[in-house]
């Protein structure tokens, strides 16, 4: 008996049986994927871009040389000197308030920048301290906690900028924090 078909070997992993139709193909996909990656890094590059060029316009303008080799400059008294006045710019921390001492003491004072950080106490009423302003810190913040009860506020001031808090009763906290600004530096 011979067959009417050639003999073929059964069919293996990932092969239709005989005499079945194909795998239906899966739908192809739309290049919107595609079109909303390129978008994003199209905004993304766009933020580079803004903050290159921000940070070229902020290290140029204090670099400007005289137009002639022999052009005079007058001498700059300390007191103006501009490396004098951004040396002598300080933060200003402060507490107010009442806070009578609870179980855990008077309040609980810290304060100084991403890089430094200080304890401070509160007498009669009022906390005060200063530190030089580093132009490379992030923030500046003051924080207080309470220890029981009371009534506070607090804030911290940069060259005539403020940002204040307050917390009341309980182990509330008051907390206020000034940052420099989106490139960095405190203007």
């Amino acid at each position: 008996m011979s067959n009417q078909y050639p003999q073929q070997p059964p069919p293996g992993w990932g092969q239709q049986p005989y005499g079945q139709p194909p795998f239906p193909q899966p739908p192809k996909k739309s290049g919107a994927g595609k079109i909303i990656g390129i978008g994003c890094l199209g905004i993304i590059g766009l933020f580079v871009l803004i903050a290159i060029a921000g940070a070229l316009v902020s290290s140029g303008s204090g670099s400007k040389k005289p137009s002639s080799s022999n052009a005079v400059r007058p001498a700059a008294s300390p007191s103006t000197s501009p490396t004098k006045q951004a040396a002598q710019k300080t933060v200003v921390f402060k507490v107010w308030g009442t806070a009578p001492a609870g179980a855990l003491g008077p309040l609980d004072i810290t304060y100084g920048s991403d890089t430094d950080n200080r304890k401070g106490t509160f007498d009669n009423g009022t906390f005060e301290a200063t530190l030089p302003l580093n132009k490379n810190a992030m923030y500046y913040t003051v924080s207080a906690q309470l220890q029981g009860s009371g009534d506070i506020d607090c804030s911290v001031t940069i060259d005539g900028k403020t940002k204040k808090g307050h917390a009341s009763g309980g182990y509330n906290i008051c907390d206020a924090q000034l940052s420099s600004g989106l490139l960095g530096g405190w203007g």
